[in-house]
């Protein structure tokens, strides 16, 4: 009996630690070229990622907000880049990594397969690439800090 409840606590802990390491993705993060800021959250049991902040909110010709110009898809190019979700469908795989998800970039109006490492709790590798990692690109992404109120 007491062998069946250390079992069942020792699997309910490792249920709690799981989540609690596919959730540390959750947060405001600055790509590399810091033009932009992107939430990530999960929903469901996917994480997502849309940009919340661009240092150039407007266009400089029109002086409107930025669109999404470059989208290969017509009916999206009047679409407000803020609020824009870049990051889609990514499924925790465990020790840090996520993949399944892709990744859009706006200014090339391309979507590629990503895999998100966590170097650590502040830092991510984000890989795009097509068809094999191997033949891609990565850039590292810093954590921003909440200001308390």
């Amino acid at each position: 009996m007491k062998k069946t409840i250390v079992l069942a606590a020792v699997f309910v802990l490792s249920l709690t630690g799981f989540a609690q390491d596919a959730d540390a993705l959750v947060g405001i993060w600055e790509p590399g070229h810091g033009k932009a800021k992107v939430k990530i959250d999960k929903i469901d049991d996917k994480f997502y990622g849309k940009i919340v902040w661009l240092k150039e909110p407007n266009d400089p010709d029109t002086g409107e907000p930025k669109l999404d110009k470059n989208n290969p898809d017509k009916s999206m190019r009047d679409v407000p880049l803020r609020g824009y979700r870049i990051l889609k469908d990514f499924e925790y795989q465990g020790d840090g990594v996520w993949e399944e998800g892709t990744i859009y970039d706006p200014e090339k109006g391309e979507t590629y397969d990503c895999v998100i490492t966590m170097k650590d709790e502040n830092t991510l590798d984000i890989r795009g690439y097509i068809g094999v990692k191997t033949f891609g690109r990565s850039d590292t992404w810093r954590r921003l800090k909440m200001k308390k109120k």
